[in-house]
């Protein structure tokens, strides 16, 4: 075979094995993945229709409304990170993400009723709505048709109407390949990127890298944690798309009435920051807070947004 041909063949070895071992880490992953999005959630057969949801916790009821990539598993985590303990949290899935299905009317009203029907199943009269993100449109539908059911309204990068700057999409190279993973559904794809280049996912979700880069182990745990949880992204992927193509329109945002804050940062790659404005302008007695740099996901500002929070729904009068 001669020498080099016996190179080539130990190295077409070493690539099927690393390849192989790489294909069995990621079936076990995707089957741990599978799991436990199967477990910890209810379905609430409404008559909007079916919806997934988590309750969980004890306290002043919290509806927490996940954003694009989401899922129950989601808005937990965000409750957790933006309104510490003291809640029972209600976390429903938006439509198309995990175990609840597409309706033919995928509308923010739509999804704004059907938080409003989930919150009446449970029995819960009034609840603090977080809405995240894309998470924030339904939220605001829900304070609008259903005021009755919203204690009080926090919005946060909220990826809502603007006349002046739409909320947008960087369109980078990498943004592109990620673009491509999530049209394609491809689970396996966001895996490799997660272990091979994370950075890429870090952008895709709006903040810059080398902030996280420079942040705190524990910062960069939270946002590996947020890239994670983007898995299995097949399970997701046809929500993605409902949040991908919103018709954004104005809402009569003069007319909400509860307490309301709204968090934002200037260095979203989102471009959350005119949206947030805007409604900050519309909403009366709406509290807006930006912070200079922490991209979507709010990097190096956890606690002080966890703070701000709960001084918002102390001055509110939502807890004591």
């Amino acid at each position: 075979m001669g020498r080099i041909g016996g190179f080539l063949l130990v190295m077409l070895i070493a690539m099927a094995t690393t390849t192989g071992v790489a294909f069995l880490l990621y079936r076990s992953e995707l089957g741990r993945l599978h799991d436990a999005v199967g477990r910890g959630s209810l379905i609430a057969n409404l008559d909007t229709g079916p919806i997934e949801y988590a309750d969980s916790g004890a306290g002043i009821p919290l509806l927490s409304i996940h954003g694009a990539g989401g899922g129950f598993d989601m808005g937990l985590a965000l409750a957790a990170d933006l309104a510490g303990g003291g809640f029972r949290v209600i976390a429903p899935s938006r439509f198309g993400y995990l175990r609840t299905p597409i309706p033919k009317d995928t509308s923010p009203a739509a999804q704004g009723d059907a938080h409003a029907a989930l919150l009446s199943r449970l029995n819960v009269p009034k609840a603090v709505v977080v809405g995240v993100s894309a998470g924030a449109r339904s939220a605001a539908e829900l304070a609008l048709r259903h005021p009755d059911k919203v204690a009080a309204l926090i919005l946060v990068v909220p990826a809502l109407y603007s006349p002046t700057s739409p909320v947008s999409v960087n369109v980078s190279p990498g943004n592109r390949f990620a673009f491509w993973a999530v049209n394609a559904g491809g689970d396996f794809v966001w895996w490799a990127a997660e272990t091979i280049a994370p950075s890429i996912l870090i952008r895709f979700l709006g903040v810059r890298p080398a902030l996280v880069a420079a942040a705190p182990q524990a910062e960069r745990d939270r946002v590996m944690s947020f890239v994670r949880s983007v898995e299995p992204l097949s399970l997701r992927f046809s929500g993605i798309k409902i949040d991908s193509a919103p018709e954004l329109h104005e809402l009569p945002l003069q007319e909400i009435t509860a307490p309301t804050m709204i968090i934002s940062a200037r260095d979203d790659l989102f471009n959350t920051l005119p949206a947030a404005e805007f409604a900050a302008g519309k909403i009366p007695g709406a509290k807006l807070v930006v912070y200079d740099t922490g991209g979507h996901l709010l990097v190096g500002h956890a606690q002080q947004v966890r703070n701000a929070v709960r001084v918002f729904l102390e001055g509110a009068g939502v807890i004591r």
